[in-house]
């Protein structure tokens, strides 16, 4: 919980009708809004509901500050709901207390920074280094050797293999396994039967990355496997080995990416989205739900929405959907 005048100044917002200092303590919609919530509005309809709220204030863009009329503190912002975020997680604060679980298991020569919680059940590798104020669950898997920066959150059951790097203030969702070894096999011509080629290489989380649950990423086979700063990745995605994710990319869940993929900063892939080896999206390339790009197919292009399988633009996979409709009718079929 926190002073609405100190909120205003932790996230450098302009603070109107500021004669009552509410303290906030949560955020939530108008419907919802206790006295202690703070709300946002980004058009009038949403201002006005959010005024007869019981909300203690609001979060809203100057061009809608002239109808507050006094009858709510409230924060101005050029963008509210990101604003709004904001101010949700410092409001969340840390709610781990430091200190390590009785029944968790940890080397000797572990490296542990200041403020570092590791919870009930939790095994920690030798060689293992992880920074202030980090939070680690119960049940947690951290292998020999891994490095976790500071400030970062490890859900239970979270499983992370030697040879992978965690920068600062990465999440990671419960059940997500890192740096498992990837799919990568060798054939026998002349016996028929597979052998697993060398799966050594590294797995690299930059600073800010986010991995939902479930979610599994391979090391890289010879070299790395690396996720870009400021990534969010969905719950029920895989990353093969050796892939390059750029920074500030969004990839949503049930998506599947082979093996020695690029993808391009601020790229957006939508649910169920599958690449095939070797493939490539550009910088801000937008993939909607179930695309499907072909193995060494390289897709350019910022803000160039694709869809379908395989992925075209979506323009031209629009006008062939209508052509084949009016074909079948023609066909009756």
């Amino acid at each position: 919980m926190k002073p609405l005048s100190e909120l205003a100044v932790l996230l450098g917002l302009e603070l109107r009708n500021g004669g009552e200092d509410p303290l906030i303590c949560s955020v939530a919609t108008s419907k919802t809004a206790r006295p202690d919530a703070l709300v946002f509005a980004e058009d009038e309809q949403a201002l006005r509901t959010a005024l007869l709220s019981g909300a203690a204030a609001v979060v809203t863009t100057p061009g809608l500050a002239t109808l507050l009329a006094g009858e709510k503190p409230a924060l101005i912002a050029n963008q509210p709901r990101l604003q709004f975020a904001r101010a949700a997680q410092l409001l969340r604060g840390d709610r781990s207390s430091a200190g390590i679980h009785a029944s968790a298991v940890v080397a000797a020569n572990a490296m542990l920074g200041a403020e570092v919680s590791i919870a009930a059940g939790t095994v920690i590798g030798e060689n293992v280094t992880i920074g202030s104020h980090s939070n680690i669950g119960a049940g947690a898997v951290i292998g020999e050797g891994v490095a976790i920066g500071s400030g970062c959150r490890i859900y239970p059951r979270t499983v992370i293999y030697p040879g992978t790097t965690l920068g600062d203030r990465v999440v990671v969702h419960a059940g997500a396994v890192l740096g498992a070894d990837g799919f990568g096999y060798v054939r026998d011509a002349e016996t028929g039967k597979y052998l697993l080629f060398p799966q050594q290489g590294t797995l690299v989380l930059e600073d800010d990355v986010e991995i939902g649950a479930n979610t599994t990423i391979d090391r890289g086979a010879l070299e790395e496997t690396r996720i870009g700063h400021g990534t969010k990745i969905d719950n029920l995605v895989h990353i093969g080995h050796n892939c390059q994710i750029g920074s500030n990319v969004v990839i949503a869940s049930l998506t599947g990416i082979s093996g020695s993929c690029n993808v391009g900063d601020g790229a957006m892939l939508g649910g169920q989205v599958g690449m095939g080896d070797h493939s490539s999206v550009g910088d801000g390339v937008i993939l909607g739900g179930q695309a499907g790009v072909l193995p060494h197919k390289n897709l350019v292009g910022p803000g160039m929405l694709f869809w379908g399988t395989p992925a075209k633009p979506v323009k031209q996979y629009l006008r062939e959907l209508a052509t084949l409709g009016r074909l079948t009718r023609k066909a009756k079929v």
